[in-house]
């Protein structure tokens, strides 16, 4: 009996140290640039994207820097879906209390945000008041 209790364990113990082996995470990355802005803006600010996207809790990190802006942010966010050269809705907003670089955040995403960011259909924009539309914008891409 107490040899089948040990077994149980064993077996618990395994299940729950292979579902946590089978979570992955994936790097992502953007380019900042006016450039990739639609359309395209004149401005010296650029920055960078990097983010983990962690497929078992769906959970995205994400840290952005940027510096050359016209302005201070006035707003800043994850769009999609859209490819390069298309404009898209707003995902996920970054509060106005966070707009500083470096951004930090994280942001619990649904299955279809899930789909589209992999697919390579989300980006990231900093807009300023000068630039309410964004002044700088990238893809978000696997950092691969």
């Amino acid at each position: 009996m107490i040899a089948l209790r040990k077994l149980n364990l064993a077996v618990v113990l395994w299940v729950l140290a292979s579902g946590a082996a089978f979570a992955d995470t994936v790097a992502l990355k953007a380019d900042l640039e006016p450039s990739s802005e639609v359309p395209p803006r004149v401005s010296h600010g650029h920055g960078m994207l990097n983010a983990t996207f962690d497929t078992s809790t769906k959970a995205l990190q994400w840290t952005v820097t940027y510096e050359g802006l016209s302005g201070p942010a006035t707003a800043a966010h994850f769009h999609g879906p859209a490819p390069v050269g298309q404009n898209a809705k707003v995902q996920v907003p970054i509060g106005k209390e966070a707009l500083a670089s470096p951004i930090k955040g994280s942001a619990a995403l649904t299955e279809q945000q899930v789909t589209d960011l992999m697919a390579g259909q989300w980006y990231f924009n900093v807009h300023t008041a000068q630039n309410p539309m964004g002044e700088i914008r990238g893809q978000v891409l696997p950092a691969n």
